[in-house]
């Protein structure tokens, strides 16, 4: 357990606003590549080698104080999205935790799933099996019509709504453009319509504040390698307890029993194969997790929830306020929402001149800011660690890879 006391006292550092200071090991000037993957700060770091170090000393007799660990990190991921930490389930990734949704939910022959086009694909593959699988409707929407303020997507979400669904899945952020979604409104259409929405919440929590009894969402998905800073492979999905009745634990496993590991530890003939599946989002847990990465994720998390999501998101916003202005006088067309309750942490621009976005992001790359090109948007997505004067290096650094394209 030599490493225990390193990361209690790590974790006493708070995080402070503009300082990398926890992460000594990140190579890159400037990393504003929140968005794709967040690098691991040394608390994270600690936290998996102290559970390491701890199986490594004792085996088996380790699992019950890192078993409790998962019921901390459930509550301090609820307290994220304004839920209750038996609301959550722990899962792999995104992708996992809308899949499970799709695959459990009551489908009835012919229902109508309303989607959006642009969306990243975790949150349209899932819906797109379950339509094969339960014979369901897709329908996709445009964006159009969210990020101007004129009402025109929810008008035209309405408008589908009317003619029925069952279920709208959205993102909260949408991934290219970092616009972020109105998803209380989004919510009261689905409940004045008798529909449940589904929420992809990766390219928000963390950094853009959520509310789930707010927005009305029924079921939310996350990763945590993004603007949560935990690692790949770790993840949570919300699920509004009073949809749990109506789900179909199609995806149930060995440890999703009420009482499902007693006959490991109470003796004989508690062996049983009859145990209910238990009524909490934690259903979805039927195996073994990701114990080490979900040790992590705690330690990101206590980082985050130190700050505060508003505080993060105002300090990534004022990060990007000057940088979309030096973009822009540069003739880099920005996809920011004008309105601020619009905006993420993300910016997305598109290049001037015809110039290629792949080989501006391989300038920028060997200049040394980490970035991202989803689609053909180059995308800068700051966290709390980046200095707000970090956007001087960006600009100078698109000026120089700027000027050396023009000699290619």
């Amino acid at each position: 357990m030599r490493h225990t006391a390193e990361v209690d006292k790590d974790r006493a550092f708070a995080a402070k606003l503009g300082d990398r200071g926890l992460f000594p090991h990140l190579a890159p000037l400037v990393y504003v590549n929140h968005a794709g993957i967040s690098p691991p700060s040394r608390p994270v770091r600690l936290a998996m080698i102290a559970l390491l170090d701890d199986y490594a000393a004792q085996g088996a007799a380790a699992f019950p104080a890192w078993y409790a660990q998962r019921a901390r990190l459930r509550e301090k991921l609820g307290r994220l999205i304004g839920a209750a930490g038996e609301d959550i389930a722990l899962v792999q990734s995104t992708t996992r935790g809308l899949s499970d949704v799709a695959l459990c939910f009551p489908w009835r022959p012919r229902d109508r799933v309303i989607l959006f086009e642009g969306e990243f694909p975790a949150n349209v593959t899932p819906w797109q099996r379950a339509a094969a699988l339960f014979d369901l409707d897709v329908v996709f929407l445009p964006l159009g019509g969210f990020a101007d303020g004129s009402g025109a997507g929810l008008a035209r979400l309405e408008d589908e709504l009317r003619r029925g669904a069952r279920l709208v899945a959205v993102s909260a952020v949408q991934f290219q453009t970092g616009l972020r979604m109105p998803l209380a409104p989004i919510g009261a259409l689905c409940r004045a319509h008798g529909a449940e929405l589904c929420v992809d919440a990766v390219q928000a929590a963390g950094a853009t504040p959520l509310d789930v009894e707010a927005a009305g969402i029924d079921y939310l998905a996350c990763g945590g390698h993004k603007w949560l800073m935990g690692l790949e492979g770790t993840g949570f999905l919300y699920i509004r307890r009073e949809r749990l009745p109506a789900l179909r634990p199609v995806v149930a496993g060995w440890l999703s029993h009420e009482d499902g590991v007693s006959f490991l530890l109470e003796g004989p003939g508690k062996l049983r194969y009859d145990r209910p599946i238990r009524q909490r989002a934690d259903f979805v847990e039927g195996g073994n997790l990701n114990a080490a990465g979900f040790a992590g994720l705690e330690a990101a998390v206590d980082l985050i929830l130190g700050l505060g999501v508003d505080v993060i998101h105002a300090h990534a916003n004022r990060f990007n306020d000057p940088l979309e202005e030096g973009l822009r006088a540069r003739g880099f067309e920005s996809l920011r929402a004008e309105e601020p309750a619009l905006r993420s942490c993300s910016l997305g621009v598109r290049p001037p001149g015809g110039a290629s976005v792949v080989e501006l992001y391989r300038e920028l790359t060997r200049l040394g800011v980490a970035c991202a090109i989803p689609d053909g948007v180059l995308r800068f997505s700051p966290h709390w660690p980046n200095a707000l004067d970090e956007t001087e290096q960006v600009l100078l650094s698109v000026d120089e890879a700027m000027a050396r394209l023009q000699k290619q």
